[in-house]
C-alpha cells in the first residue's frame, strides 16, 4: 500500500497562512488611509513577501 505524501508541509502552511493574514492586515489598514488602491495592494503584498522569511525564522 502506498501512502501519499503531502503537498505541503504542515510547517510551510502555517507560516504561508500566517503571512497571508499578516499582508491582508497591512493592505486594509493601508486602503483605509486613502491611498489609491493600487497602492494598498502593493502594501500587502510587500508586506506578504517580507513577513515569509522572518516567519520561517521564528516558526520552527
Amino acid at each position: 500500500m502506498e501512502t501519499s505524501q503531502p503537498f505541503l508541509s504542515l510547517h510551510t502552511t502555517v507560516i504561508l497562512l500566517v503571512a497571508v493574514v499578516i499582508g491582508l492586515v497591512f493592505g486594509g489598514l493601508t486602503a483605509t488611509t486613502g491611498v489609491p488602491l493600487a497602492s494598498a495592494v502593493i502594501a500587502g503584498m510587500s508586506a506578504f513577501g517580507i513577513s515569509i522569511p522572518v516567519l520561517r525564522s521564528l516558526i520552527r
